[in-house]
């Protein structure tokens, strides 16, 4: 059950359905959408919103379109992690990251994205677990709440810890999630990897 009162950021709504849309047309999109009791998008100016249509939205995606659905959520999280580039991590700032070497930027973004954790968690508890290398765990996801799965189902976190980490602290950087409440793990755990380059 999603807890009352518990507000997450309007880009899990907003980022998810044009890719639905686009992918599976406008009908899919709109089924969906109902499937989760949403009828009309929010308005981003107005901040925060109820986590409860925003979680029903991408378990509703899953349940309707299970093999799409990974792919729609990595795109979906991409384009957020996207939009906080453009509207919310101050340009300077992501000039000084990219100068760094990744040992530093890292924790430097770690720390950030832990300070803004609850645009993202609703009414799950995130904690930084480790910040070289960078580790992050959403207890209590609402995102994937009251799912079971045998596989980790949260693709639309880890896309945008990927493209943030990806764009500021050097490229090819891979987060992985290897555990999930959806199979029955208190927490779901994300692990930052940078792969090696391509020879």
């Amino acid at each position: 059950m999603m807890e009352a009162g518990a507000r997450i950021g309007p880009n899990a709504i907003l980022q998810l359905v044009p890719v639905l849309e686009e992918a599976a047309g406008r009908d899919v999109a709109a089924h969906v959408m109902a499937m989760a009791g949403v009828f009309e998008l929010p308005d981003p100016a107005n901040g925060l919103i109820d986590e409860g249509p925003a979680a029903r939205l991408h378990q509703a995606m899953r349940r309707e379109l299970p093999e799409a659905a990974p792919m729609l959520a990595r795109e979906a999280g991409w384009r957020t992690a996207g939009y906080i580039l453009t509207h919310r991590i101050p340009k300077p700032v992501q000039r000084v990251l990219k100068l760094l070497p990744a040992r530093l930027a890292v924790p430097i973004l770690a720390h950030a994205i832990a300070k803004n954790a609850w645009t993202f968690c609703g009414s799950g508890k995130f904690r930084l677990v480790s910040t070289w290398p960078a580790v992050f765990e959403i207890g209590d996801n609402p995102v994937v709440r009251g799912e079971r799965s045998d596989m980790p189902l949260c693709h639309w976190h880890a896309a945008v810890f990927e493209r943030l980490f990806s764009e500021l602290c050097g490229p090819r950087w891979q987060a992985i999630e290897t555990e999930c409440c959806a199979q029955s793990h208190d927490a779901c755990r994300f692990e930052l990897h940078r792969t090696p380059p391509e020879r």
